[in-house]
């Protein structure tokens, strides 16, 4: 859903204030179908959610669509890191336990012998 550069643009300028889709073509270098085409996916995502004003209809983030994706990255985000976190202490391990790998460079290896 945010993987669009256009999409992730327009959350951004949601993110700063409540805006049209006129205001938002105006800010961004697409059409207002295609803003609304943005808008729609992003509505159907429950990112984003609009009020009427008059005549227009007003864009706003949605706060619980917001949280929800916070919380998501975050579940990721802890997942990569305690993934990260073993395979650091695996490697200080090997590292202890002598065991080699062959992409690392040790200082203390001879290379007496070696060519």
């Amino acid at each position: 859903m945010l993987g669009d550069p256009m999409r992730r643009a327009i959350f951004e300028t949601l993110a700063q204030r409540p805006s049209s889709v006129g205001e938002l073509a105006e800010q961004l270098p697409i059409s207002r179908p295609a803003v609304s085409q943005h808008l729609k996916a992003l509505k159907d995502g429950g990112l984003v959610v609009a009020h009427a004003e008059g005549t227009r209809r007003i864009y706003r983030l949605n706060p619980q669509g917001v949280a929800a994706l916070r919380s998501w990255l975050d579940g990721v985000w802890e997942h990569a890191l305690a993934d990260f976190h073993k395979f650091a202490e695996q490697t200080v391990a090997d590292e202890t336990a002598g065991t080699d790998h062959p992409d690392i460079d040790h200082p203390n290896r001879s290379t007496k012998g070696m060519p």
